[in-house]
């Protein structure tokens, strides 16, 4: 029998929306339209500076305790700082993985002394994270990774090979899914996850540059690099479920969505005047429409994490239904104007609308595809999530 998958509707309250404002009237003061370019949602450039200016606001590790240098707040206020921040295109590239996964995965599962080493610089936005997930020769199928850990003297021997590894020449750590123990019958057994510094002896960073030229994935080589057993995360062999556990960070929030955001908002600025043609005037309810059920969705799932729901099968839902957006609104775009767009432009629209054609194919992949997300969401209406 199919199970109900619900979104209950949710509004804000007044406590939420005094923190929108502030958000806004903060990024107004440092990053005020039309003096500094915006990015393209979570693909947004690497800025420190900003990162820990965020920081000094109380905005980044919000949802971490106090007691390791975060601020104990709810779900829902993080969402608002990141809608916030992801609408204006803020470069939050820097603190990013961090603060969305990497803390909540070390605050689940890591050592005491791991939450006191990490913890407290992720909140202050000056601990950056990679996600050492993706392999080669695995596409969808994370089980199927064969980077390898072997016992060694005190720690692990790790060799393999990390793909589309974001923002890996930028930052100091990643955490990393590979096999510790034979592949013997179930392939989801005998995963584990490590704290993997990206400056150690043996590992090498290789660039994968996007069409346009940019440099942000990465692939990452590991010929016998030392792990240390301090820096083993969770328990040996359990890598599955706490990689599963992470993965629900990803999926749900602002950043599946808004990635175009700012493509729309400069079509308005740019090429809508008082009276758009009809349509124009469709093109636009019809994605804004979209935008605010989206909106409503997501939001709905910061809400039921804050009363303790663990909604794996609606952040399913809502990352393929945002992913997909993401790439129609391209299209819905495109359709809307006789040029060809391109980056050589003085046309802040046009420039990116550009970028979005050359990495909008990814926006269906990262965090997991369409097909593993409908399989997934497949699975909960039938009861068997």
């Amino acid at each position: 029998m199919a199970s109900a998958i619900t979104f209950e509707r949710t509004s804000e309250t007044p406590e939420e929306q005094q923190l929108r404002a502030d958000v806004r009237d903060f990024l107004a003061t440092e990053l005020p339209k039309g003096v500094v370019k915006p990015s393209l949602g979570m693909s947004a450039s690497h800025d420190p500076d900003f990162s820990a200016k965020l920081a000094g606001m109380g905005w980044v590790g919000m949802a971490l305790p106090k007691q390791y240098g975060g601020h104990s707040r709810s779900a829902v206020d993080r969402f608002i700082v990141v809608e916030e921040l992801l609408s204006h295109g803020a470069p939050v590239g820097a603190h990013w993985v961090a603060d969305r996964q990497s803390g909540q995965s070390i605050l689940k599962f890591g050592t005491e002394d791991q939450k006191r080493e990490f913890l407290p610089k992720i909140a202050a936005g000056k601990c950056w994270f990679s996600i050492g997930m993706s392999e080669p020769n695995s596409g969808s199928d994370l089980a199927s990774v064969s980077t390898r850990g072997v016992r060694g003297d005190g720690g692990w021997i790790v060799n393999g090979t990390k793909i589309w590894t974001s923002g890996a020449h930028q930052n100091h750590f990643f955490i990393v899914l590979c096999r510790t123990s034979p592949l013997e019958g179930d392939k989801h057994h005998g995963l584990t996850q490590m704290l993997v510094d990206l400056t150690l002896p043996g590992l090498s960073i290789n660039p994968i540059t996007f069409l346009d030229g940019r440099h942000d994935f990465n692939e990452v080589v590991f010929e016998d690099v030392f792990v240390p057993d301090e820096y083993v995360m969770g328990e040996v062999g359990m890598g599955w479920a706490q990689v599963n556990s992470e993965l629900a960070y990803e999926r749900a929030g602002p950043d599946r969505y808004l990635s175009t955001y700012q493509v729309v908002e400069n079509f308005v600025r740019e090429r809508v005047d008082g009276s758009p043609s009809p349509k124009v005037a469709e093109a636009l309810g019809r994605l804004t429409a979209r935008y605010w059920s989206l909106r409503q969705m997501s939001f709905t799932i910061s809400r039921m994490i804050d009363q303790g729901q663990a909604p794996a099968v609606q952040a399913s839902i809502v990352k393929d239904m945002g992913t997909v957006f993401e790439q129609d609104v391209i299209e819905v775009l495109r359709a809307l104007i006789d040029d060809e767009p391109s980056l050589d432009t003085d046309s802040l629209f046009e420039n990116l609308l550009a970028q979005s054609i050359l990495t909008g194919p990814s926006f269906t992949i990262r965090g997991g595809t369409t097909e593993v997300l409908r399989t997934v969401a497949s699975r909960g209406l039938a009861g068997r999530a």
